[in-house]
């Protein structure tokens, strides 16, 4: 399925004017990146770049497309014979997937034509901004639950493809499962479920339903025991499995307080290895409060998916320098917005993360116009992605899982506060020539 209309009209009203103006195969550098992060929080995850490599891959024109931009008048016949032709030709760097992001952080670099590159826009923020959202909130939750399990099963509440993106989203972020098949058809996202009060309601009685799951799934299975009395269902399920059931899962009430008198009740009843999982709305304030509780792994569903709060990142896409003439060999200058606070920043930009000799990260460093200079400690953050067009950074999605729980630890500790609060590190924008640059997207104070 093509990609090439998951994006705006005037993409292409753009394209088609410059191609009539004669500047849309200018060599440029647009930029993805974050003024700022969500109100509150102290750091962002990088999550979409595998569907977005699989999305530029499959940005092409075919005679549908062609055919409907035809029919509406959105582009004329010289520029529908270019578009037929549409490849993505240029080269993308950027933050690899499971990174940790700041304000002004040059999450992706494309370079290429204008026309070409401006194509790219709407589809590259669609991912990065849905993706992004959702793994940030997962990291703030993985780092709640301190090791603890969770599984996303948030499908329902929101679209249905976008339920699978925020699967694999959370995956990277450290969920350890998902509710979504698709998810894990497509992306290797482990998988797992059990049982819904519907299916309990079914039986003639809890004792019935409880055992129809325990003849499908095994005693490891999880019974869900709040459909009608919670102890009772609790002393239901140890005596059919005889003391061996996996676990029990409350969906309702005070959960803290819910789980103190099932694990009492679970030790004095001899079950002590039968596990408690809890769900019903949990996000990473009330996984945060249920630390001192005996649970022992959540299930989150709507706050994961709709970002916590935050169903966006904020990254735009902005030209940065561009060329003044077709000439390949013509020298790329800087160009910035000077517009009431959404000025931007000119040049192409390098980064790494600056780390003291401890290992944990101090500040992030955003060269403009040059890489700078490494003091032997730092860490380069940007990645090569695609090359003449060609995808050259396509990973597994573990891959991403493993980077996030490795650079999440570089953190300094008050990062993983769940209160509101400032960037964990500043971001420190460097002029070519090393003197500290004014950085406009720095927090007001």
């Amino acid at each position: 399925m093509t990609t090439a209309l998951l994006t705006d009209h005037y993409e292409l009203t753009m394209v088609q004017a410059a191609v009539g103006r004669g500047t849309a195969f200018r060599r440029s550098v647009f930029e993805l990146f974050p003024r700022r992060l969500p109100e509150g929080r102290r750091y962002g995850v990088v999550a979409g770049v595998g569907r977005a490599l699989e999305a530029i891959e499959k940005f092409r024109f075919d005679e549908a497309a062609l055919e409907f931009l035809r029919s509406k008048n959105v582009v004329n016949d010289e520029v529908a014979t270019w578009l037929a032709d549409y490849r993505f030709s240029g080269d993308i760097c950027g933050y690899a997937e499971g990174e940790i992001y700041f304000p002004g952080s040059p999450l992706l670099v494309v370079e290429g034509s204008f026309a070409e590159c401006v194509l790219l826009e709407t589809v590259l923020l669609s991912i990065y901004n849905h993706d992004s959202a959702i793994a940030s909130a997962a990291s703030r939750m993985t780092a709640m639950a301190e090791g603890r399990p969770l599984i996303e099963m948030g499908s329902r509440r929101t679209q249905e493809w976008s339920a699978v993106a925020a699967a694999r989203a959370a995956y990277i972020a450290g969920f350890s499962s998902t509710s979504n098949l698709e998810a894990g058809r497509w992306y290797g996202v482990p998988t797992a479920g059990t049982a819904a009060h519907s299916f309990t309601l079914l039986h003639d009685s809890e004792q019935e339903a409880f055992q129809a799951q325990l003849d499908a799934l095994g005693v490891g299975t999880t019974l869900l025991v709040d459909t009608y009395d919670v102890e009772a269902a609790v002393r239901k399920g140890v005596e059919l499995t005889d003391g061996q059931l996996g676990a029990v899962r409350l969906d309702s009430g005070d959960l803290a307080l819910a789980a103190r008198e099932v694990r009492d009740l679970l030790d004095d009843l001899g079950a002590t290895q039968t596990r408690i999982i809890v769900t019903s709305d949990l996000d990473e304030y009330q996984i945060a409060a249920l630390r001192g509780a005996p649970v022992d792994g959540y299930g989150v569903g709507t706050s994961v998916v709709t970002g916590s709060g935050h169903p966006t990142c904020g990254f735009v896409y902005k030209l940065v320098a561009r060329a003044d003439s077709d000439d390949p060999d013509d020298l790329i200058e800087p160009v910035a917005k000077k517009s009431l606070n959404k000025n931007t920043v000119g040049g192409r930009k390098f980064a790494m993360r600056r780390l003291d000799d401890h290992g944990r990260a101090q500040a992030e460093i955003v060269g403009i116009g040059a890489r700078p200079d490494n003091d032997g400690n730092d860490r380069d953050l940007m990645v090569e992605l695609v090359r003449d067009g060609e995808i050259v950074g396509r990973e597994d999605v573990s891959a991403a899982r493993e980077r996030h729980e490795r650079v999440r630890a570089e953190l300094p500790p008050a990062a993983l506060r769940v209160s509101k609060g400032e960037p964990a590190i500043p971001t420190i924008m460097l002029e070519a020539d090393g003197d500290v640059a004014h950085n406009p997207y720095a927090p007001r104070t």
